[in-house]
């Protein structure tokens, strides 16, 4: 009686391999370092590599997995700033020592007359102390989480910057010579927005937290001192004229374009008001 001699099969990726494994899609023989963990079985690296999406469908799948990432960035290079603020020298001024950092990217009328248009940024960026970072930014998150996804990152980031620059706006307007910091003013204009967003969709605002929290805020502004009343009042003016542009406006809610164009013209109208207070 005749026995036939047992089939031994090797790895197609490793002819040298011996194997008795097979991959669970194309079923050819592989060896354990070419087999990858599937939902069933195991694949191959090949039909891994085929089943796997196209790279700018899998960045299209990332970022949508990553609705407030906008948020999460601004509030990092927040903190990195003033940490980077910490590491400052100390400098003599007309109004006292101060850190030099702080001194650097401070808004002042002065500093922007001399060119300084930066400033009307970065000041966004300058915290006074870690509890004026972490309420802002507590802030921030809270309402970048509920704003973002509803707005898409690219007019989120237009609000946020209008918000600011307003801010920057009414600090001016206001206190020219004060050095001013903070990202109140956009986080103010957020709050604004969120406010009159839900105002919108028949929601009573202050009956919400949200609404609670920008009253709150407005009265710590105007009763507490050393706080800038004029980058508070600025930066929520322009949140709430641009987010009732932006969150569905009743009048035409099919113009998609006034939500781009809305914080382009509050921009504008903010860049008007800091020329007129220099």
């Amino acid at each position: 009686m005749a026995f036939l001699p047992p089939v031994i099969e090797h790895c197609v990726r490793h002819p040298d391999v011996v194997t008795g494994r097979h991959c669970t899609r194309c079923d050819r023989p592989a060896c354990n370092n070419c087999l990858v963990r599937a939902d069933v079985g195991s694949q191959c690296i090949d039909c891994v590599r085929a089943s796997r999406l196209p790279r700018s469908q899998r960045m299209r799948n990332w970022n949508a997995a990553q609705p407030a990432i906008l948020t999460r960035t601004l509030v990092a290079l927040n903190v990195v700033a003033h940490l980077w603020v910490l590491t400052g020298d100390t400098v003599l001024t007309w109004g006292g020592p101060i850190n030099a950092h702080e001194w650097d990217l401070a808004l002042s009328a002065p500093f922007v007359a001399d060119g300084q248009w930066w400033r009307l940024v970065t000041s966004g960026f300058l915290h006074f102390g870690f509890l004026h970072l972490g309420m802002n930014m507590l802030l921030l998150w809270q309402l970048g989480e509920l704003l973002e996804p509803a707005l898409d990152r690219g007019r989120f980031a237009l609000l946020y910057f209008s918000s600011l620059l307003g801010g920057a706006a009414g600090a001016l307007l206001l206190s020219p010579n004060a050095l001013t910091g903070g990202a109140s003013g956009a986080v103010f204009g957020l709050m604004a927005a969120a406010t009159v967003g839900l105002s919108q969709r028949g929601v009573n605002p202050f009956r919400t937290g949200i609404g609670a929290t920008l009253l709150l805020n407005l009265l710590i502004t105007f009763t507490i001192p050393n706080i800038s009343i004029g980058g508070h009042l600025g930066g929520a003016a322009m949140g709430a004229a641009v987010g009732y542009a932006m969150l569905e406006p009743r009048w035409r809610r099919g113009s998609s374009w006034i939500g781009w164009t809305a914080p382009v013209v509050g921009i504008l109208i903010a860049l008007a008001l800091v020329r007129s207070a220099i």
